[in-house]
């Protein structure tokens, strides 16, 4: 018999890619600290720059903290159109490669480049041509990770942050794991760290050391999850790139959230994002649906369906109200708000006979 196909997985991950966008187009801004969305008085903040992050500031953080521990702190409107266009010319660039692309979220993505367009057996070399190609088209910079899985490429996208890259090779990957910090896992959020720390579990290497069993009585499902990583061993394939057709928004958070009062503030500003949306479409919707994404990856939708079309007003408050529905027992990386049931005019001409969300990645 032959041997499995090892596959070639790429990680590309923008740096700070909402700043990045905002210093780009506005070149007084460039080697400041600043941050998008919020202001120096009230809201929360959806990026840092790396000159902000110096200063202790990061997404997700009150703006009023964030002003408070950098003065001259550039606070700048979010552009999510403007961020959109530049995400579609990069995964254009990813599909020169491969059709095998998944975002996500918008400014970054895994790619499967085993069987690739360009016929070059060194993902190595197509992830730094990527980056080359990122750089050239947009003027923006992008880390990037290889590996045999999407795991290990994603670990690896962050190792030389930011505009650099790096590989962890299968003869590695068990030796690298071991000696990795727990919080460096990736699906490993602030709250499970600090759990697995209380079991005496800071490193690969002692999280090696228990069982199958063991980990599955104090982790549920996760257990065989964290079992499996810390061997390498992650099968997850790379999902391709669909076409989304439900309005939504959502945003994938620097760092993983667990207060109440954190994701409220990070959930505002998504709403307000879906309700603009809803404003320039035009359409209405009666389901209103929360979509959260686990630090582990684990996913869960809660949904509620008015009689009437919500406005402004209760579509917030149906989103705090699915939020609050039931405490959650992991750490947040992703939050996502989007509508469906729409009025059947719109409904047909924007998204078929698909009623379900598809959030977009």
């Amino acid at each position: 018999m032959s041997s499995p196909t090892i596959r070639k997985i790429i990680h590309v991950d923008m740096d700070a890619f909402y700043a990045s966008v905002e210093q780009l187009d506005h070149p007084e801004w460039r080697g400041k600290p600043l941050v998008v969305g919020g202001n120096a008085a009230r809201g929360v903040i959806s990026a840092a720059s790396y000159e902000a992050r110096k200063y202790g500031v990061y997404s997700a953080m009150p703006s009023v903290l964030a002003a408070r521990k950098c003065p001259q702190l550039i606070f700048a409107p979010a552009r999510f159109d403007r961020y959109r266009e530049i995400s579609g010319q990069i995964r254009e660039i990813f599909h020169e490669y491969t059709d095998l692309v998944e975002p996500l979220s918008l400014d970054e993505a895994f790619m499967d480049v085993t069987e690739n367009k360009m016929g070059l057996k060194s993902a190595i070399l197509i992830a730094k041509q990527i980056r080359q190609k990122i750089k050239e088209r947009t003027g923006l910079n992008a880390s990037a990770g290889v590996s045999y899985n999407k795991f290990l490429a994603k670990i690896a996208s962050d190792l030389n942050k930011p505009n650099g890259q790096a590989v962890i090779l299968p003869e590695e990957a068990e030796e690298f794991l071991e000696k990795l910090p727990i919080k460096k896992f990736f699906g490993i959020g602030k709250v499970t760290a600090e759990k697995m720390s209380g079991l005496g579990i800071h490193t690969g290497k002692e999280l090696k050391q228990f069982s199958l069993q063991y980990l599955t009585r104090k982790f549920g499902k996760s257990g065989i999850h964290y079992f499996n990583i810390v061997r390498g061993i992650h099968l997850s394939a790379v999902q391709p790139d669909r076409i989304r057709k439900s309005l939504s928004a959502e945003n994938t958070f620097a760092n993983d959230l667990s207060a109440t009062e954190d994701l409220l503030l990070a959930l505002k500003p998504i709403s307000d994002e879906l309700i603009r949306r809803i404003k320039k479409s035009g359409i209405k919707g009666r389901t209103i649906t929360l979509k959260i994404k686990f630090s582990d990856f684990t996913q869960q939708t809660r949904s509620k369906t008015q009689e009437q079309y919500p406005d402004e007003e209760n579509i917030w408050e149906i989103a705090k109200e699915l939020l609050l529905q039931e405490p959650f027992e992991n750490s947040i990386r992703l939050l996502g708000l989007g509508i469906s049931n729409l009025n059947s005019v719109e409904e047909h001409q924007h998204f078929g006979e698909q009623l379900k969300i598809p959030f977009e990645e």
